[in-house]
């Protein structure tokens, strides 16, 4: 793999991760439509782990209080574990499906025209959130029922083109979520579930060998990890004074390209 395909395969991997425009997706219809299909697991782990440290780094103040909130005898502040224990039981569905889906993640829904579904689907939903929740609960008004429904739907982000991250926030909002909460407890949630991911694509690996790590795996970490971190930024800014309307004429405007040019190579 070349130098400058690895950053590109990091840069799309580090934006797409946390925009909700699903960063599977975008995998899937490069794999069909530039040839990528021999890009190794392994480099894939390891993007996810450079977008994984993009969530720490951003939120590492969350992440410190979270930790010390677990240390017996200490004090810390109102909620903190509270949050904790929203974040792991959010987490739950999402690993379960996960889990007994994995064979029809990689084959059955990895198909070009799945996507183009799913990322119209999925518009529509976001564009019905944005219209119709209230956008008034703030983000300490997280309740564990909240977290069950947003970890339920994120558990469908194992097809490609729901993206994770979209259809977290779209849940959030029709909670009557502010869209900077609905932000902020989607990027949290992506912890565990990355980490998860991570770790169960890594066990395999290590059983059947990594062969040769080199320095374009190096290359696509940081540059997930930056962009993701530049991205999360950029989001969690943005949603303070604007809305998710632009992510939803992207991913409806992408899905009728696709499906224009899947119909053509039909013809």
């Amino acid at each position: 793999m070349l130098t400058a395909e690895a950053i590109s395969l990091g840069i799309l991997q580090g934006v797409t991760e946390f925009l909700p425009v699903s960063s599977s997706g975008h995998l899937v219809l490069a794999e069909y439509f530039l040839g990528l299909e021999d890009t190794p697991i392994a480099f894939d782990v390891t993007l996810h782990l450079g977008t994984l440290i993009s969530v720490l780094w951003y939120f590492w103040q969350d992440w410190l209080n979270m930790a010390k909130s677990l240390i017996p005898g200490r004090k810390s502040r109102k909620g903190d574990r509270r949050l904790v224990f929203l974040v792991l039981l959010a987490t739950v569905p999402g690993a379960f499906l996960g889990y007994f889906l994995e064979g029809a993640a990689s084959t059955v829904f990895r198909s070009p025209w799945v996507v183009v579904a799913t990322l119209s689907g999925i518009a529509l939903l976001l564009w019905s959130a944005e219209r119709l929740a209230s956008h008034t609960r703030n983000f300490k008004k997280f309740s564990w029922k909240d977290a069950i429904c947003v970890g339920t739907a994120q558990a469908l982000a194992i097809v490609p083109g729901v993206s994770r991250s979209g259809i977290t926030m779209t849940t959030a909002l029709f909670l009557g979520f502010e869209r900077m909460a609905a932000a902020r407890f989607s990027f949290l949630l992506s912890a565990p579930i990355i980490a998860g991911a991570g770790l169960y694509e890594g066990l395999k690996l290590w059983k059947d060998g990594f062969g040769t790590l080199g320095m374009d795996f190096l290359w696509g970490f940081v540059a997930a990890c930056i962009s993701g971190y530049f991205v999360i930024a950029f989001l969690m800014r943005y949603l303070a004074k604007h809305t998710f309307y632009p992510f939803v004429y992207y991913r409806l405007i992408l899905a009728f390209i696709v499906a224009v040019v899947l119909k053509i190579g039909e013809l």
